[in-house]
């Protein structure tokens, strides 16, 4: 079996593939303090919870956006798991892309980690809409090149300005808003409807010049936590595919394996 680790700026989420198939997921806080023996001892006991064991792991790859975390991962596979874990845009894991931008090094794991699923599943010019820590917008076109992006701040982020930077506005929690009403009657609706409702017009506003730009029909795959949230409230989307990521990690395992 596979373990993959996608290392975010907020969470590590460790998946555990039979083929392309994931049996399972956990979610840890990332912390690149964290040593490798400190991970051990909590997914070996998930291991076991869902009936594996360290000797059914034959292959490991590791995708991170947080370089500092890696060492201690690679440290986890060596020890614990007798695998030398693949790096993500590595040696035998190169990504496989073309990446066509300005300074192709600078680009991140998880997004051409979404890149190279995206390209191999839905196969046409894609814009895809990655809700993390940040949000991003990437383009790739139909041959699966990365083309470029955006980054905008994610809507936690944002939210956590708003409080931090004012006296008196409480935190809320970002979710559905009861109505379509952009006129709140209550600080705390007025807050969720300018979150919230301005989130969706700035995604939307941004893929619609993205398109514009592309020049042609361009699918919309929309990917991390809050994508389905996003998705009751705007026909924008073609797909939304919350494990793009884990996929793009699976896919380039099985390439190097291959």
């Amino acid at each position: 079996m596979l373990l993959v680790a996608d290392v975010g700026n907020t969470n590590v989420v460790f998946a555990l593939f039979k083929g392309r198939e994931i049996k399972a997921r956990w979610r840890i806080a990332t912390d690149p303090r964290r040593t490798g023996d400190e991970y051990a001892v909590w997914l070996l006991q998930l291991l076991a919870i869902e009936g594996s064991s360290r000797e059914d792991i034959k292959q490991i790859i590791i995708g991170s956006v947080v370089p500092r975390a890696i060492h201690n991962l690679m440290v986890l596979g060596d020890k614990y798991f007798n695998v030398t874990p693949l790096v993500a845009g590595e040696d035998a894991a190169d990504w496989g892309i073309d990446v066509d931008v300005d300074e192709p090094r600078s680009l991140g794991a998880d997004r051409a980690l979404n890149s190279i699923a995206a390209h191999e599943k839905y196969n046409s010019d894609l814009i895809i809409v990655d809700f993390g820590t940040a949000t991003t917008f990437d383009a790739v076109d139909f041959n699966g090149a990365y083309k470029g992006g955006i980054i905008a701040p994610g809507i936690n982020l944002s939210l956590d300005a708003l409080v931090g930077k004012t006296a008196k506005l409480p935190r809320i929690a970002i979710q559905s808003p009861q109505s379509d009403s952009v006129i709140g009657r209550n600080t705390e609706d007025q807050m969720l409807i300018g979150v919230f409702w301005g989130y969706v017009a700035m995604m939307e506003g941004l893929i619609e010049r993205m398109r514009g730009e592309i020049g042609r029909p361009a699918k919309v795959i929309a990917t991390g936590g809050l994508a389905i949230l996003f998705d009751e409230h705007t026909d924008i989307f073609d797909a939304v595919d919350p494990d793009l990521t884990l996929e793009g990690l699976a896919i380039l395992a099985e390439r190097a394996a291959g």
